[in-house]
């Protein structure tokens, strides 16, 4: 793990975060994000500030005091908060942002009025999470989007002043990752490759400016399809260190809760971390379930969350 001595030091070998991404975009993402908190083993959430139904996640945040909430910073897909007057380069006359991820991504480096628009965006999305009165546990990045480095020098640039200790790292490791999904014998693709300096720089710059992170995360090579079997092989990947499981659960799946993700079983996703099976494994393969703000400030010493007990207490 990267960041501050303290969080080291109190760092348990087998440390899991347990992330749901797009809290806020519907009722049903809200909803399976409460449960799952309550009853599974969720332990964190990643609130889309300007979601369709992020008033409503706020809501459900202010009730679950042990839930860690962070924010995830929405610049490629969706409505953005400022408008197209403030956004014309970003957004579409709607307020939308337009464009691909790769497309934008190659004019960051070329427009330095995009660039501009970028960081406003960013800086309006973290003084909507501060005006949340939520406590800020964790940011990252909808497609994970900070791995490019304009836009991870602005998150950390503007994010520190709203009090930014943590920042996940979405590295999957090879084998593991190829195992949750059910590949075979791992595989380096070129687009892992092209990944692999971004992400070694975004660690190095996280131990420089004493920001905790993870040591990798699971679920990326399976995203949108980790249900019960894909998390127990992600329980069972032979790893130490701080591991993010993420997850993009909701009490339905489909193009109901996210247009932009059809084929999503986030219903399944939902049913997975509710699972006793699966409560019962992350205790007995010895994970110390744990958020990005208590890894921050070192007090992972606390009673668990109300989903991971002794196994007498799951059925």
């Amino acid at each position: 793990m990267t960041g501050p001595a303290t969080a080291q030091a109190t760092t348990p070998r087998r440390t899991l975060i347990v992330t749901a991404d797009d809290f806020g975009l519907s009722l049903e993402v809200n909803e399976a994000v409460e449960e799952a908190h309550r009853t599974g083993i969720l332990t964190c959430a990643s609130l889309m500030i300007g979601g369709p139904a992020s008033a409503d996640a706020i809501a459900r945040a202010r009730r679950l005091p042990r839930l860690g909430v962070g924010l995830h910073l929405t610049l490629t897909a969706g409505q953005a908060l400022l408008d197209h007057a403030s956004l014309p380069r970003l957004t579409d006359r709607a307020g939308r942002f337009r464009g691909s991820m790769p497309t934008v991504s190659f004019r960051l480096v070329i427009d330095r009025a995009l660039r501009r628009e970028l960081r406003h965006e960013i800086h309006a999305q973290f003084e909507a999470f501060r005006a949340s009165g939520l406590s800020l546990d964790h940011v990252d990045t909808h497609k994970h989007f900070h791995t490019h480095p304009f836009v991870f020098e602005d998150l950390v640039g503007i994010g520190r002043s709203y009090g930014l200790r943590s920042l996940r790292i979405p590295s999957e490791p090879h084998r593991p990752g190829r195992a949750i999904a059910g590949g075979s014998a791992p595989r380096i693709s070129v687009s892992t490759l092209a990944m692999a300096l971004p992400l070694r720089r975004m660690r190095r710059r996280c131990r420089e400016l004493g920001l905790t992170s993870n040591d990798c995360v699971l679920g990326l090579r399976a995203s949108g399809a980790m249900d019960k079997a894909h998390v127990l092989r992600a329980l069972r990947a032979p790893l130490t260190g701080v591991v993010e499981l993420y997850l993009h659960p909701a009490m339905i799946s489909g193009a109901d809760v996210d247009p932009q993700a059809a084929t999503a079983r986030h219903a399944e996703e939902y049913q997975a971390l509710i699972d006793p099976e699966v409560k019962r494994a992350a205790h007995d393969l010895g994970w110390k379930l744990s958020t990005y703000g208590e890894l921050a400030s070192g007090t992972e010493d606390r009673p668990p969350s109300p989903g991971i007990r002794p196994p007498d207490a799951l059925e």
